[in-house]
């Protein structure tokens, strides 16, 4: 152990000599055997010097002898911090009790995350893991090795080839790989693919069978545009058709815009409230009383205690009662009309599916009268015009 670490477990004190035969009372000090360190003279002319506690006691026949006064200015050292434990015994138990606390919850699983899986459901794993002893609020060092775990849970799983467990901090992740099966293509009926609607062809791509439209072509609804027929009279055989077709279809919109809107606003009161949260459960520490809010809105915000990589299931949560209030906002025609069209675009897109596109737009009329303004639109929307049409249907009628 080095010279400093010996000194603070002896612990040391700084000391002033006052009157006296100050340098008659070092020298038979260090003769005696005491270690007497970083010895000088301070400003106000008073000798300082350090000893130990022990060289300390030991000190006081030499202060008789020579006349001095000796006054303890620093202490440092073990010895001290003992003595100030004693004094503060709640205080270190307090540190005490908050480290085992923290050490007894850091060694319990909270939480079971369970990743990977499509067939088998979460309730399934999470059962399987229970029965071999891993479940939420469990002791760490009572769970089975990882690999040994990892086995069991798979030989318990149907359908599963490889699980793996792997525990984070006071979380445990178990990652499942499922058994793939080759799927079974479906067995399907020789079809056409005609029109869902009338349109004007812009793009025809045949994958099977056999195309009897051409691009900028206009066609009818349930008209045929990808045949399931080919070859000729006497050769022919039936296929199931596939591709795709887009073209351009035309919706036709009546809207009615108000000129006067309501706008939910922020007023700038707020009211906040603390929780205390331990795992999934928070207790309210401070903002109690009914909100006096007439309309409002939450917002939450929580903060969990962690350090390095453990997270540790306590924390606070922050809830801010935000006041609101609706507004009367009032458009021009102009606001009115593109609110009015962009409203409508978005229910032509969802109508027409997700790969559509509005290419044009034409207001065929348009009024504001009664605080509104009214328009009827037509939607020029490139779109997927196929649907499936069986042969069997066909020969049928």
């Amino acid at each position: 152990m080095s010279g400093q670490g010996a000194d603070w477990l002896k612990g040391m004190v700084t000391v002033h000599i006052r009157g006296g035969r100050a340098e008659e009372l070092v020298n038979r000090a260090l003769a005696g055997g005491l270690q007497l360190s970083t010895i000088r003279w301070t400003s106000s002319g008073l000798l300082e010097f350090e000893l130990s506690v022990s060289d300390f006691f030991r000190l006081r026949p030499y202060l008789k002898e020579t006349g001095c006064r000796v006054h303890v200015t620093k202490r440092k050292g073990l010895p001290f911090l003992l003595v100030k434990a004693e004094r503060r015994k709640l205080f270190a138990g307090g540190i005490v009790l908050f480290f085992a606390i923290i050490f007894m919850l850091s060694s319990l699983v909270w939480s079971i995350e369970v990743q990977g899986n499509i067939k088998l459901t979460e309730d399934q794993i999470r059962l399987a893991a229970k029965e071999e002893g891993l479940y939420p609020l469990q002791w760490s060092f009572r769970l089975t090795d990882a690999d040994v775990l990892s086995k069991q849970l798979v030989r318990k799983l149907p359908g599963s080839t490889w699980v793996g467990v792997e525990k984070k901090g006071t979380k445990v992740i178990i990652q499942v790989v499922e058994s793939t099966i080759p799927k079974q293509s479906a067995l399907n009926t020789p079809r056409h693919l005609v029109a869902a609607a009338d349109a004007v062809v812009t793009e025809i791509i045949a994958e099977a069978g056999r195309p009897v439209v051409r691009k900028n072509m206009r066609v009818k609804k349930d008209q045929i545009l990808i045949s399931g027929t080919i070859g000729g009279e006497e050769y022919s055989r039936t296929v199931v058709a596939k591709g795709n077709v887009r073209g351009l279809v035309w919706y036709e919109f009546e809207i009615a815009s108000p000129l006067v809107q309501q706008v939910k606003v922020y007023t700038g009161e707020k009211k906040t409230k603390w929780f205390a949260v331990i795992g999934s459960r928070a207790l309210q520490v401070s903002g109690y009383g009914k909100d006096e809010y007439k309309a409002s809105e939450a917002i939450l915000s929580e903060q969990k205690i962690s350090w390095r990589n453990w997270t540790l299931p306590i924390g606070r949560l922050k809830e801010t009662i935000m006041e609101t209030r609706l507004e009367e906002r009032t458009l021009t025609e102009e606001e009115a009309k593109n609110a009015g069209i962009l409203q409508a675009k978005a229910d032509v897109l969802i109508k027409a599916g997700s790969d559509a596109v509005i290419r044009d737009e034409i207001v065929l009329h348009e009024k504001a009268d009664n605080g509104k303004v009214y328009m009827k639109v037509l939607f020029e929307v490139e779109q997927s015009i196929v649907k499936e049409m069986p042969l069997v249907q066909m020969q049928g009628e």
